[in-house]
């Protein structure tokens, strides 16, 4: 239920998806954050344009434009070259505004679901991005960017509380800024039986004016998966911890697809700090069928109290959880379906479906 289509113009291409199918799954699994104003709003899709050689000395400008039911994003790239042995330079210009769900969301159904708390960020970035060669299994990216977060209402309208009058930025006005330094390292190494992956992301918030945010701020994800047999268990642990100045959107939010299934997004909890774990043991039932079998558990190690407002403790959430479950995983041509029925330590029932094409 969409269209895609690619326009090639002189030496840049175009590549145009229109989808309708997304907002009828939507309306059948998910409740509106807000009235339709407009028909537009019932499409999502994603426009990307592209041009390899701008100036005529190889530079590349890539534009990607998303829209979502309830979210966009923009997001302009412009890299020049550079010989392979140096860090490659990217400027990159970005907009979002989405739906602040994992912190300020209002748990329901026995943590199953999130609902809207009011709170959207409109989020404005600007900055360079460095990549340095691959060295054997490593590779790192540094950045810097200037970042301009506002809060806005589900109406558009720029608000510095949320529904409890508590304050939503950590300035305590309409808006936050500050420049982030961030750097991230991946190790990843495989063979025919088994994969192992790390990756560390460091974000230093730097002050360059006093009212700037400064924070410091780390993430990890280590993973491992190990062919058994026919099956194929795949564990990881994710986690992370903030110090220094916080706006409550920055906490680290637990619950949802990708984090504990079995729970609405941040249904589990929010904090300044976390630690996910994921189990997962796939097996085959056919050519084109896998059966699957998992088990999540996250905390907020006891740190949801020290987010600004306490959001956790005021919607209820329990910060801990434990989800369990089982799923089928469809391989085609046209692309890989998944369906997970998940339960939460609530004996909440949630049914997750997926659906990704294969690359082109």
């Amino acid at each position: 239920m969409g269209a895609q289509k690619s326009i090639h113009a002189g030496k840049a291409k175009i590549d145009v998806n229109v989808d309708f199918t997304h907002k009828l799954c939507a309306a059948l699994m998910l409740q509106p954050f807000r009235n339709s104003g407009s028909p537009l709003e019932l499409v999502i899709g994603s426009l990307c344009i592209k041009h390899p050689n701008l100036f005529g000395k190889s530079e590349k400008l890539d534009v990607l434009w998303d829209k979502g039911l309830y979210d966009s994003n923009i997001l302009i790239t412009y890299r020049k070259p550079r010989p392979e042995w140096l860090a490659q330079h990217s400027f990159v210009v970005q907009h979002s505004i989405s739906p602040e769900i994992g912190v300020h969301g209002l748990p329901d159904d026995n943590f199953s679901r999130s609902g809207s708390g009011g709170v959207n960020l409109s989020r404005l970035s600007a900055g360079l991005d460095l990549s340095e060669p691959a060295s054997s299994n490593w590779s790192s990216k540094t950045s810097i960017k200037f970042e301009h977060i506002r809060p806005v209402s589900d109406e558009g309208r720029s608000i510095n509380r949320d529904t409890h009058g508590f304050p939503v930025t950590c300035s305590g006005g309409y808006n936050d800024c500050m420049v982030v330094v961030k750097q991230e390292s991946r190790y990843a190494k495989a063979n025919d039986r088994s994969f192992s992956q790390f990756s560390l992301q460091i974000e230093q918030g730097v002050p360059i004016l006093s009212k700037w945010l400064i924070f410091n701020r780390f993430k990890f994800v280590a993973s491992r998966g190990l062919k058994l047999g026919p099956a194929f268990l795949l564990s990881s642990l994710t986690g992370g911890s903030i110090v220094g100045d916080i706006a409550p959107y920055q906490a680290f939010a637990i619950g949802g697809l990708g984090s504990v299934r079995g729970y609405g997004e941040g249904a589990v909890g929010c904090g300044r700090s976390c630690l996910v774990a994921n189990n997962e043991l796939t097996f085959p039932l056919s050519q084109m069928l896998d059966g699957a079998v998992f088990l999540d558990c996250g905390s907020d190690l006891g740190s949801g109290r020290h987010v600004p407002g306490n959001p956790a403790l005021r919607h209820g959430k329990p910060g801990n959880g434990i989800g369990f479950g089982y799923g089928l995983r469809f391989k085609s041509q046209l692309g890989h379906f998944q369906v997970d029925y998940a339960v939460n330590a609530f004996q909440q029932r949630t049914v997750y479906f997926g659906f990704s094409n294969l690359p082109s």
